[in-house]
């Protein structure tokens, strides 16, 4: 799940920080497929657990360079080898595009529920999954 602008305005676990609809629906829809693991990407910290404590933050990939955007990517890849396997392991991303663009050529298997809906439109899938 990408991180969002939208913040609580005090150090919280990473799942209670981000606050905005999006990021909540999200969150409440990965939670109900039952995976082994739930991780959000922060522009600012990279892989977060949902129980990791951090500070509100400013930083967004949408301000970053390609080159930019590449090393955080690199960052995220070495921490996701630490959690999981590359190669074996299935991922889902609730994130976009620029999340999404440097991680995927490494992984062996993924999908993007979300893919090309605008945002109305991926929180009316949202609910309709989660039965809002």
């Amino acid at each position: 799940i990408s991180c969002s602008s939208k913040k609580a305005p005090r150090k919280a676990k990473a799942k209670d920080l981000y606050v905005s609809p999006l990021f909540i629906g999200n969150l409440r829809y990965a939670r109900s497929l039952k995976p082994d693991g739930i991780f959000i990407l922060s522009a600012k910290y990279g892989l977060l657990e949902l129980d990791s404590e951090i500070e509100p933050y400013n930083t967004t990939l949408k301000n970053m360079s390609s080159a930019q955007v590449k090393a955080w990517a690199d960052h995220v890849l070495k921490q996701l080898k630490e959690q999981s396997n590359l190669q074996n392991d299935h991922f889902i991303f609730l994130a976009g595009e620029k999340y999404r663009k440097y991680l995927v050529p490494h992984l062996a298997s993924y999908e993007i529920p979300l893919h090309g809906m605008p945002i109305g439109k991926q929180l009316q899938y949202l609910a309709t999954q989660t039965h809002e």
